[in-house]
């Protein structure tokens, strides 16, 4: 399973259910990654999308307790139902999408986390764990720094080295 979210230099995500920043480089990488794949989020994040409406060309799952079923992704009540859905899908394919609980709740499930990092601070409220200060995570790849709607970013990818070690062992 990953994770793939866009931070500024505090680690920041969000503010009032929104993103801090509106980047083209970004949202075409999230594209690119995210499209017929799988991409799990918390209610609040699908309140947030353009019309309240999932993401088309992916399967969209949402952790929604006591939310309505909806024809146009699933909705799972709980945590555990979440999981046994997910048993349905190749976890390479699953990709954790948001917001701020969600993303804390399911970090440590995550072999791969995909940050776009912006050099600003975008007056974030709501914050993503800093992964550079997590001994279990190892930044692995990092792209040249290139300019995105006049904010320089870079695109990097961790490696959650317990999860690596656990799936070894499970392997053997």
């Amino acid at each position: 399973m990953k994770t793939i979210v866009a931070v500024d230099k505090n680690w920041g995500i969000g503010k009032n259910n929104d993103l801090l920043f509106h980047l083209k480089e970004d949202m075409s990488f999230f594209k690119k990654m995210t499209l017929g794949k799988v991409i799990v989020m918390g209610s609040n994040t699908l309140m947030s999308l353009p019309g309240c409406k999932p993401l088309k060309n992916r399967i969209n799952i949402v952790l929604f307790p006591g939310g309505e079923k909806r024809q146009d992704c699933i909705v799972v009540d709980s945590l555990d139902e979440l999981i046994e859905e997910l048993k349905k899908y190749d976890s390479d394919d699953i990709f954790i999408v948001g917001g701020a609980m969600f993303y804390k709740t399911m970090l440590p499930y995550c072999d791969t986390a995909y940050i776009t990092k912006v050099d600003a601070d975008g007056g974030a409220t709501h914050f993503f764990e800093n992964l550079d200060q997590k001994e279990e995570w190892e930044l692995v790849e990092e792209s040249d720094e290139i300019l995105d709607n006049g904010y320089k970013i870079r695109f990097t990818t961790y490696k959650n080295n317990w999860v690596k070690q656990y799936k070894q062992t499970e392997d053997s």
